[in-house]
């Protein structure tokens, strides 16, 4: 519940929503991709937070605030008209959700692991595809009530119920076991992490070019109007059950394979997209991105898990922080290029060409250990 409110309604319900809110207000691509990076600065802000004050994250009243402010931002999005304000509401949605994401990524992983269930940690990111393909399904009928704000007053009222269903799941379950916070002997974990830091922010810089723009690309593409919210739906379907679907592959051929497989398979889908006419190639475009990112969050944040030992909290927020980053920049400059170039192939290239390296330093990172099966 946690995940599906607060990644993906609280962050994502954006991109099936940004079309209508370019219909009716006829908002540029470049306001567009400000508004997206924004939020991401909002997320990297929350990330760093937790980073910097880890003992944070164990702290009722801040987790509380983070969970209402993912709720709120969402509702507030239909009262203004103004950049301004959107802007701030986008910024501070993204310092919730970063929080809520890596209190709800370390709770639910220390407690299946104590349980000796690890294996099954990586199935928790699963809920942000389903939170993408519920906003996925909702946007349209949202919009036939109330348009944009009938959208946006919607999906805050899913939240409000996922957030009831959430806490009261999470308050029968037995108090978490403190974990420490030291940082293992000479910072040794943390110089394993260097390179798979640097990975993910190449994922955040690529695959957000299509987390944001996806439906709006399909939406203006004459022949795919119709088609535009069911791609968002078919994205969060083959998000659902692909962290699942990769910690298995991983568990066969190894985490650096199936890690190195899942980037190129990402950057074809990525290449697939640019300038598809077809239904088709939209829904296949649409099923490999969302088939791909959750699994490569869920192997790399289990592999940065490993590599630094007792520090995961701080290791998890530290890779949060990269891939905030690559957020932040990715849609503001596809933006910018897909106003002045009237498109976004080149956005679109050059997130897939990011998507590529990373997989490139994965497949050459001795670092990787296979899990146990």
């Amino acid at each position: 519940m946690g995940m599906m409110l607060a990644m993906g309604i609280s962050r994502f319900a954006f991109t099936p929503i940004l079309p209508l809110m370019q219909r009716d207000l006829g908002m540029s691509h470049s306001q567009a991709g400000a508004l997206a990076s924004l939020n991401f600065v909002g997320y990297l802000a929350g990330a760093l937070i937790c980073a910097i004050w880890p003992k944070l994250l164990r702290n009722t009243a801040v987790n509380l605030t983070a969970l209402i402010s993912s709720i709120g931002t969402t509702l507030l999005m239909a009262y203004t008209t103004s950049p301004v304000f959107w802007g701030a509401l986008r910024l501070w949605a993204g310092l919730a959700s970063a929080i809520l994401f890596v209190v709800i990524a370390v709770e639910v992983t220390e407690t299946l692991l104590r349980s000796q269930h690890g294996r099954w940690s990586s199935a928790l990111y699963g809920g942000v595809g389903l939170g993408i393909a519920l906003s996925g399904l909702t946007v349209p009928l949202f919009d036939h009530l109330g348009g944009w704000r009938g959208a946006w007053l919607g999906m805050g009222a899913l939240s409000v119920a996922l957030a009831g269903m959430g806490v009261t799941i999470a308050g029968k379950r037995e108090a978490f076991v403190d974990t420490p916070d030291a940082l293992p002997s000479q910072g040794a974990g943390f110089r394993l992490l260097a390179r798979l830091i640097f990975v993910y922010f190449l994922e955040g810089l690529g695959y957000i070019v299509s987390a944001t723009f996806l439906v709006t690309m399909i939406a203006n593409t004459p022949g795919l109007t119709a088609f535009a919210p069911w791609s968002w739906v078919a994205v969060g379907l083959a998000a659902a059950p692909s962290t699942i679907v990769w910690q298995r592959v991983a568990g066969r051929i190894g985490v650096r394979p199936a890690l190195t497989l899942a980037y190129l398979i990402q950057a074809g889908g990525i290449m697939l997209s640019v300038g598809a006419s077809e239904t088709w190639r939209a829904c296949l475009a649409a099923v490999i991105f969302g088939g791909t990112f959750l699994g490569i969050v869920a192997l790399v944040m289990a592999e940065g898990g490993r590599r630094a030992g007792p520090q995961g909290r701080r290791a998890a927020a530290l890779l949060t922080a990269a891939f905030g980053s690559g957020q932040v920049i990715g849609p503001s400059i596809a933006g910018f290029l897909a106003d002045r170039l009237g498109g976004f192939a080149l956005p679109l290239f050059l997130a897939a060409g990011a998507v590529v390296c990373a997989g490139l330093l994965v497949a050459t990172d001795r670092r990787f250990k296979s899990p146990a099966p």
